[in-house]
């Protein structure tokens, strides 16, 4: 499973979602099941599945897909 397939199972797992709904266009609160608690389900997810430790800034700054893709290229996770 390449890092993309990782993203979207984490995404899928946290929010609850099937993977045709998660898109790079995808925003925090944009569906409602992207609410506050699932986005700490979602960084709980990433951090596990790529074996890092997210800091409360970038926490916050994970607003969107494509943003925790930037995030997480600070971390050597690429796309």
């Amino acid at each position: 499973m390449n890092n993309q397939e990782k993203l979207l199972q984490a995404f899928s797992e946290a929010l609850g979602v099937d993977k045709s709904v998660i898109t790079d266009e995808l925003e925090y609160n944009a569906i409602s099941e992207w609410d506050s608690v699932a986005h700490m389900s979602l960084i709980a997810e990433i951090e596990e599945i790529f074996d890092i430790m997210v800091d409360n800034e970038e926490i916050i700054e994970m607003n969107s897909l494509l943003k925790i893709k930037e995030i997480l290229s600070k971390y050597d996770v690429n796309f």
